[in-house]
């Protein structure tokens, strides 16, 4: 468990070199009120299940045999000086390496409710229609998006209101392993949400 933990920490210290801050996505979503910090995960959720749906993690998304962070420790990034040629190729390997990923199959087709962070990939001023579920604040905005078993592209059964509280929130629907390319970041997991509301905490 220890090794999932460890992987907000990684994207710390590969933001931390010089030579690659500069090719990190810099967007922002009106967050600034949101009252969360970059990398803030939300609390483990109590309750195992809620209205029918089984209540999971973002650590249920990845197999218990895959460590997210072995593609750090294959490199030397100690060594990246300003403006290094290396740094490009660098996160072209965390890349490929994020978006290959695995999945946990058994979860196919699974009801399931889970708590995170919506990032918008569709939507007007008052609704949105298709978001991110990811797993720590900022993810796919101010930081590289995690890998992509982390990301679960939510498509909700209607149009979900836009309201200050829906930094973070509840989803419950029917979860498949189906890949997604996004501009904000490649997803795993595909879910077809029924509901769709702010987080509470449990």
């Amino acid at each position: 468990m220890k090794k999932r933990l460890l992987l907000i920490p990684a994207l710390a210290a590969l933001l931390a070199v010089p030579a690659l801050q500069g090719i990190r996505p810099v967007e922002a979503q009106g967050t600034a009120k949101s009252g969360y910090e970059v990398g803030d995960r939300l609390a483990k959720p109590a309750a195992p299940q809620a209205g029918g749906f089984r209540t999971i993690t973002f650590d249920d998304l990845m197999p218990l045999d895959w460590d997210p962070n072995a593609v750090f420790k294959q490199l030397d990034m100690a060594s990246l000086k300003d403006n290094d040629p290396r740094a490009m190729e660098i996160m072209a390997k965390i890349k490929q390496a994020w978006e290959q990923a695995p999945v946990v199959p058994a979860l196919n087709g699974q009801k399931i409710r889970m708590a995170g962070f919506l990032v918008r990939l569709e939507g007007d001023d008052k609704h949105i229609r298709e978001f991110l579920l990811v797993p720590y604040f900022g993810a796919c905005i101010h930081v590289p998006p995690p890998p992509s078993n982390q990301v679960v592209h939510v498509i909700p059964d209607k149009p979900v209101p836009v309201g200050p509280d829906m930094g973070a929130v509840w989803v419950s629907g029917t979860l498949s392993l189906a890949a997604s390319k996004t501009d904000l970041g490649d997803a795993g997991y595909r879910l077809a949400a029924v509901k769709v509301e702010p987080y509470t905490g449990d």
